[in-house]
């Protein structure tokens, strides 16, 4: 490989992200947005004047995105024991001695206007890429649970159905939003279950909105002040530099 600081005027080229990981990025955008667009129509649902059948089918909608959404996230999460260096959680959660001094090596030179430059996630990224997996795989755990517990979806509904139902062996007939061979008791206290899953379901997706505009405004502000191709690289896989990133020799 060239070494990007035998002629400063020289663009180096380097393969960072693995086509898993790309992949994973934009099956997860478009995820994310379908989720959010659907997610607000329901929780808007009374002022938006939606139907029962509308809301069912806003919810079954969400639902079917949110199993693609946690396949997604679940893959990538195996994917950071197998995939290359940068696609490790080695790389990319911000614990441990080495992390934290690189911080401080990223906060004193950033100040001092010389922020390194670096092939994966710079030490800042890492805190935001911790969080927003984070925010990701609660919304995905609390989904799944939301899913039987309104809908009686795959993978909790059976079980849910059987525990609200008058009748077990008739579980599998319960039907979202309709009482029929629910026994009112049963149901009531599966609804207090619920209700911690729903309320972090909510605040964590508020809370996602947030940390995907600043992921958004923190890529934009590394593209204009590295131009290395961090957004061209989610497509291609490869970095553009003009000097060595501070992390080549960990390669």
């Amino acid at each position: 490989m060239n070494d990007a600081t035998s002629n400063p005027e020289t663009l180096v080229q380097y393969q960072v992200w693995d086509r898993t990981v790309r992949l994973f990025h934009w099956i997860n955008v478009l995820c994310v947005i379908g989720l959010i667009g659907v997610g607000l129509v329901i929780l808007n649902g009374k002022a938006l004047g939606v139907s029962t059948d509308g809301k069912i089918l806003l919810k079954t909608i969400h639902v079917y995105i949110g199993y693609v959404f946690a396949l997604n996230l679940g893959w990538r999460i195996i994917w950071g024991f197998l995939g290359n260096r940068y696609a490790k959680w080695a790389a990319i959660l911000p614990f441990g001695g080495a992390y934290k001094k690189s911080l401080s090596q990223f906060v004193e030179k950033t100040k001092e206007g010389n922020p390194p430059h670096y092939l994966g996630h710079n030490p800042i990224a890492r805190l935001m890429v911790a969080l927003l997996f984070l925010l990701l795989s609660l919304q995905a755990v609390t989904g799944l649970v939301l899913a039987g517990t309104d809908m009686y979806f795959p993978p909790f509904g059976q079980t849910i159905a059987e525990w609200v139902a008058e009748d077990p062996s008739k579980a599998a007939e319960i039907k979202p939003y309709s009482q029929e061979n629910v026994n009112p008791d049963s149901y009531k206290t599966m609804r207090s279950v619920r209700k911690p899953f729903i309320t972090i379901h909510v605040y964590a997706f508020y809370v996602l909105l947030g940390a995907v505009l600043l992921h958004l405004l923190g890529v934009v502000v590394s593209e204009l002040r590295e131009k290395s191709g961090l957004v061209s690289a989610m497509f291609t896989g490869k970095k553009v530099f003009h000097e060595n990133p501070i992390d080549l020799d960990e390669q």
